[in-house]
C-alpha cells in the first residue's frame, strides 16, 4: 500500500520552511497525541505518520533525498537509507521529535538545569508619613547565603564535583514505557548533574548555610498599601552555585489618627465650634508634610461641608506633584453648659422663631409634613 506524501501528512506546502513545519507538527501532535485519544487505533496511527513525515522533513539531507525520490529513499536498499534500516523510535527518531517539541512542557529540555534559589518574603509596615516622605529601611532576613567556606560548590577544600554516573551530567533520566519515553529529574544528583564524593562540612555539600542578613530598603515617596519591593538576588542561595532567588518585600501602611488616604488625596475630619460654624471664622488644620494650613469658613457652615486644598495631599510616586487635601467639618453641639448660656440659647430660639434660621431642619420636616398628609387622603 502507498504511502501518503509526507507534505500532505504534515498539511504543508512543498516550499515550506523549517517553521512552517515545526508549527504544522506541533499542531497535529497534540490533536493526535495517544494521551489525548486513548484507545483511539486511528489516532495512534496518524501520530506515527505526522511523526515520521516531520522527522524526515526536518532534516535538510533526508529532505533533500525525499524531494528526489520519493518513499524509496528511505525503504530497504534505497539511497537515502541509513543503517539500520527506515524509520525508528529510538535514537534520533520520535523520542527526540518529542523531546525536541514538548520537552518544555514536560519538564524536559536538553542539558542540565541547576536547582535556582527560592525567592523569599518580606512584610515591612510603614507610618503615613513615611510613605508620603519615603525612607531608607534597613531589614534583618533569615535566609540560605553562599556556603563560604566550599565557595558555594557543596565539595570540601581540595576537592570539586564529579559528573553524575547516573544521568552523564544532563541531570535528567529516562525511562522507556512501551511506547513512550519518559522524562524525569535524575535522583542521584537531583537535576544538578554532579555529585559530591567529599562533601564540605559546613554546608554538608549543599552549597549553602542558613544566615540572617541586614539589607538596606529604599523606599520611594509617595508608596501605596500593598506596594512590592523586588531585590534582585537577595533571596536564598541556589544549590551549589546555582543562582539565588529574590527578595520581595511587601509594604503595608499603618492607619493614622488624623488622615485617611485615598490614592495620591488626604481626608481629614475637623469639628468646629457651633458658634464658629454660625458665624464664621477660621480654623488651622495640620498637613501630612509637618506643616499646618488655615482654612476660612463662611458664615452658615454646616457640617459634612468640605474645603480643598490643593497640592497639600500625597506625594505622587515618582514625579513632583502631590495630591490634594480635603477638610470636611464637623460641627459640634456645645455640652456643659452654664445656666446662663442655656437662656442665651433659649433668647435665641424665640429670637429666631418665623425666621429661616436652620433651613435644612425646617425643609425636611415640610417635606415629612407633606409625606403625612398624603398618607390621610
Amino acid at each position: 500500500m502507498s504511502k501518503t506524501d509526507y507534505y500532505e501528512t504534515l498539511g504543508v506546502g512543498r516550499d515550506a520552511d523549517k517553521a512552517q513545519l515545526k508549527s504544522a507538527y506541533r499542531k497535529l501532535a497534540m490533536k493526535y497525541h495517544p494521551d489525548r485519544n486513548a484507545g483511539d487505533a486511528e489516532a495512534e496511527k496518524k501520530f506515527k505518520e505526522i511523526s515520521e513525515a516531520y522527522d524526515v522533513l526536518k532534516d535538510e539531507q533526508k529532505r533533500a533525498a525525499y524531494d528526489r525520490f520519493g518513499h524509496e529513499a528511505f525503504e530497504s536498499g534505497g539511497p537515502g537509507q541509513s543503517a539500520g534500516g527506515g524509520f525508528g523510535f529510538g535514537s534520533g527518531g520520535f523520542a527526540d521529535i518529542f523531546d525536541e517539541m514538548f520537552g518544555d512542557f514536560m519538564g524536559g529540555g536538553r542539558g542540565q538545569r541547576a536547582q535556582g534559589g527560592a525567592d523569599l518574603r518580606y512584610d515591612l509596615s510603614i507610618s503615613l508619613e513615611e510613605a508620603f516622605a519615603g525612607k531608607t529601611a534597613q531589614v534583618r532576613v533569615p535566609s540560605t547565603v553562599s556556603c563560604d567556606d566550599c565557595e558555594g560548590s557543596g565539595a570540601a577544600a581540595g576537592s570539586s564535583p564529579t559528573t553524575c554516573s547516573t544521568c552523564q551530567g544532563r541531570g535528567r533520566v529516562r525511562a522507556q514505557q512501551g511506547f513512550f519515553t519518559i522524562e524525569r529529574t535524575c535522583p542521584s544528583c537531583r537535576g544538578v548533574g554532579q555529585t559530591i564524593e567529599n562533601p564540605c562540612k559546613s554546608c554538608d555539600g549543599s552549597g549553602r548555610v542558613h544566615r540572617e542578613k541586614t539589607l538596606q530598603v529604599n523606599i520611594p515617596a509617595g508608596v501605596e498599601d500593598g506596594t512590592r519591593i523586588r531585590l534582585a538576588g537577595e533571596g536564598d542561595a541556589g544549590l551549589r552555585g546555582a543562582p539565588p532567588g529574590d527578595l520581595y518585600i511587601f509594604l503595608s501602611v499603618t492607619p493614622h489618627r488624623i488622615f485617611k488616604r485615598d490614592g495620591a488625596d488626604i481626608y481629614c475630619r475637623v469639628p468646629i465650634p457651633m458658634t464658629t460654624a454660625t458665624l464664621g471664622g477660621s480654623v488651622e488644620v495640620p498637613v501630612i508634610d509637618g506643616s499646618r494650613a488655615k482654612i476660612t469658613l463662611p458664615q452658615g457652615t454646616q457640617t459634612a461641608q468640605q474645603f480643598r486644598l490643593r497640592g497639600k495631599g500625597m506625594q505622587v510616586m515618582r514625579s513632583n506633584s502631590r495630591g490634594d487635601m480635603y477638610v470636611e467639618v464637623n460641627v459640634e453641639t456645645p455640652v456643659n453648659l452654664t445656666s446662663r448660656q442655656k437662656e442665651l440659647l433659649r433668647e435665641f430660639e424665640e429670637e429666631g422663631k418665623g425666621r429661616k434660621t436652620n433651613p435644612q431642619h425646617e425643609g425636611f420636616f415640610d417635606r415629612v409634613k407633606e409625606f403625612w398628609e398624603g398618607l390621610t387622603d
